[in-house]
């Protein structure tokens, strides 16, 4: 029997900020910490992007920053700045290397390259099985989804943000790096919540994802044929692609957190940290790990790490909203922009508004669409 104090079953972006945190607290100094993933990724396959005031823990890895944002849509378009935010970027391989280097540091704490093929909640303890070996440990923390209950449960809808990217590069000057293109939805909807999402981070190199809030995925094709019809609309031909990224993100309000138990909890994705709606997770991912290292650290149940609060339910309205008529994403984001400064919009989806700042956002969106929803969660 292999025994640790703590598992970190996962080594993407919530497991490794988890590693981190840990690493710089010597208050886990003498805790034997094991960290396993069939990989140990260190190259760029995420671009994870978020905003704040002024300087944050993550700037020396950042790839680029801007200070203004565009929204475009056919109700209303606008750039502005969004100061005192920021809007940055970070390439994950920048990242990887922050945390491995600081994690070499460490003698007590293992990676261990095997794929996880379960979790077991004991008897006051917790058990991971691999592919070649079991391990127990008195706290097992988790960022793997290893169930589709979320997609088969009806009472929460799923929706996914889900997305194809070219990273592409021009031979002349072709972009304004100083404005990033939060959502550009001036694009045919076809029935969904489509928009180009646009990150020019020099004259002539330029991030184009394209990008859907909706329940069913697309041929690789239909995105790469858009993103080429989007380029070539905008006089963008003389270019090559540099590198391509595709991901999905679940959109929901479903109760990842009460699959934690005595000794498991479930983090990042796994643990319901993605904003439902948004899709938005390295912000959140940011703040919750540090909450959790308080948690663990006070000795705290694991089942009371998460709490339902208003912004939950605000989520779960707009996702009602969006399930039942996708096609509305352009209107509602585009009522949105259009009645509430950038600054508001950034200040409620960071999930920092008071009531009052709240209700003077949500009477600006349009109302019947809203009104039904609720009435359909009550009744």
């Amino acid at each position: 029997m292999i025994n640790y104090d703590y598992i970190l079953v996962g080594g993407g972006a919530s497991g490794l900020m988890m590693a981190y945190r840990m690493s710089k607290d010597s208050f886990f100094d003498n805790k034997k910490i094991l960290i396993i993933d069939k990989e140990k990724k260190t190259a760029n396959d995420r671009t994870w992007c978020f905003w704040e005031k002024n300087e944050g823990e993550w700037d020396d890895v950042l790839a680029k920053t801007w200070q203004k944002i565009q929204f475009k849509s056919e109700i209303h378009s606008l750039e502005g700045s969004i100061l005192p935010y920021q809007y940055k970027m970070i390439r994950s391989e920048k990242f990887y290397h922050k945390i491995w280097n600081q994690l070499a540091n460490k003698t007590n704490i293992t990676f261990v390259e095997e794929a996880v093929l379960s979790i077991h909640q004991e008897e006051n303890s917790a058990r991971v099985v691999t592919s070649s070996a079991t391990f127990h440990s008195k706290v097992v923390i988790n960022s793997i989804v290893f169930s589709d209950e979320s997609k088969k449960q009806t009472k929460f809808p799923v929706l996914q943000q889900h997305f194809v990217g070219f990273f592409i590069k021009t031979l002349e000057d072709s972009f304004n790096n100083e404005s990033a293109t939060f959502m550009d939805f001036k694009i045919p909807q076809k029935g969904n919540t489509r928009f180009m999402y646009i990150l020019p981070y020099s004259e002539n190199e330029a991030l184009f994802e394209y990008t859907l809030f909706s329940e069913n995925l697309l041929p690789i094709s239909e995105y790469e044929t858009e993103i080429e019809n989007y380029l070539r609309e905008k006089n963008i031909t003389n270019f090559t692609i540099t590198e391509k990224e595709k991901g999905s993100i679940p959109m929901t309000c479903y109760h990842f957190w009460k699959n934690n138990s005595e000794n498991i909890i479930h983090i990042g994705t796994a643990g319901g940290w993605s904003k439902a709606s948004t899709g938005f997770t390295f912000k959140n991912t940011t703040k919750k790990t540090s909450k959790l290292i308080t948690h663990l650290k006070e000795n705290k149940p694991l089942q009371l790490f998460h709490k339902i609060d208003k912004f939950w339910f605000y989520d779960l309205l707009m996702l009602d909203i969006l399930h039942e008529k996708n096609y509305l994403g352009s209107t509602l984001f585009g009522e949105l922009f259009k009645r509430t400064s950038l600054h508001n919009i950034l200040k409620f989806l960071d999930e920092e508004t008071s009531f009052l700042e709240d209700l003077k956002i949500l009477l600006k969106m349009p109302p019947a669409n809203f009104i039904r929803a609720i009435f359909k969660r009550i009744f």
